[in-house]
């Protein structure tokens, strides 16, 4: 058997129709299959190569902490310094009150121990989240996705939860001194790219401050200057109780992360005792390559260029079958008339060496969301590559 083969047969599968393509080596914006050929990347590992595949600063990380130790204990109970440097630096670039770090293998592990934190330090049961959005595949991440068609097949799932439509005053109504927090994605990416009105998102802090809810930002895929600005949040002036990160958090490595104030999350270490644990959360190689990342990120001024990448893109993006471009930083959804057009449109470009996808609730639009080092003759090729592929 070849290794595709091998792959539908012995590897789990997630959808009747996976691209398998065979990827051996990935650099900068460009994946390379068995076969040698290239392809440029617009999907970035689903924003998570942020600083591109194999960062140099990223792979001289992983090299220096291979050479110290890998995993030595439970999470919480040694003193690591890639976990202890990374937290400090992570939270200097946050306001005041997100000063505490539990790291956890993944993004939907962030959002379950956010959930459990926001409903022991409020002593409440009810969540409030969002349709159409996506917060992870695990049961309590499963219970607060937007969408039932996913949700039914495993019910029951957590009882108490609400799901509301983003930017609706209808949110506004239903925040009680009941509700333990509300989950909201800072722009909601699976949606297609949908960003709140900045009056409403910010009505949504007030009254989560009025009731004593916690507000919960999933920037899972909005941080890390995928909006063009380092966290989603700080284009609508409001500050989380509790942020959610993951994707990019590692620099390609699994990490993710919830971060709140530490009176919040000292929560986790009292009645009960060891409130969250994980074993391999924060794992020290993760760590390393995680800081290496932002740190070139942050130095290497690639957040800076986002807004401008993003206008090239746009600029380009015209064709009487695309039905609009929503975009937030280079994260952008380019909208067809169905399904069946946006697939065609993507198996064109995968034939053309260009790598993209579609959107969990809005598959009728292409992704864009490539490494933040893309060039702009990359943004101008790739932008031709999609509209030559429109049928």
């Amino acid at each position: 058997m070849n290794q595709r083969e091998i792959f539908l047969r012995h590897v789990a599968q997630t959808s009747p129709a996976p691209l398998a393509l065979e990827i051996v080596k990935a650099d900068c914006c460009t994946l390379f299959d068995a076969s040698g050929r290239e392809y440029m990347d617009l999907i970035g590992g689903i924003s998570v190569a942020n600083t591109g595949h194999r960062h140099p600063k990223v792979i001289s990380a992983i090299q220096t902490q291979l050479d110290a130790y890998l995993h030595v204990m439970v999470y919480g109970e040694f003193v690591e310094s890639p976990q202890v440097q990374y937290a400090q630096l992570l939270t200097s670039l946050l306001p005041p009150s997100l000063n505490a770090v539990y790291f956890t293998n993944s993004g939907a592990e962030a959002v379950e121990g956010a959930m459990k934190l926001a409903k022991r330090v409020t002593g409440r049961t009810q969540i409030i989240a969002f349709d159409q959005s996506y917060h992870g595949s695990t049961q309590g991440a499963l219970s607060v996705m937007g969408d039932e068609y996913w949700r039914n097949a495993y019910r029951p799932l957590l009882p108490d939860v609400l799901h509301l439509t983003y930017n609706s005053q209808a949110v506004l109504d239903e925040i009680t001194n009941r509700t333990a927090c509300v989950i909201a994605e800072t722009v909601q990416a699976e949606a297609g790219i949908m960003a709140p009105d900045p009056a409403w998102i910010k009505a949504l802090e007030k009254k989560c401050r009025e009731t004593g809810t916690l507000l919960i930002l999933d920037e899972i895929q909005a941080g890390f200057g995928r909006t063009g600005k380092l966290w989603g949040f700080e284009h609508f002036n409001i500050v989380p109780d509790i942020l959610l990160l993951g994707k990019a958090l590692g620099g390609g490595m699994p990490l993710g992360a919830f971060i709140a104030d530490k009176q919040i999350m000292d929560a986790f270490t009292d009645h009960p005792v060891l409130g969250h644990i994980t074993t391999f959360g924060g794992h020290p190689v993760c760590c390393a390559a995680g800081m290496a990342a932002l740190k070139a990120l942050l130095e290497e001024g690639w957040i800076s260029e986002v807004k401008n990448k993003e206008k090239l893109f746009c600029s380009r993006l015209h064709h009487p079958a695309i039905k609009a471009v929503r975009s937030f930083g280079l994260w952008m959804a380019v909208e067809f008339d169905s399904f069946e057009t946006c697939k065609q449109v993507i198996d064109r470009c995968i034939a053309e060496g260009l790598l993209t996808d579609w959107f969990l609730f809005a598959p009728n639009c292409l992704r864009i969301s490539p490494p933040l080092i893309i060039s702009a003759a990359q943004v101008e090729k790739a932008a031709g590559i999609i509209i030559e592929s429109i049928p």
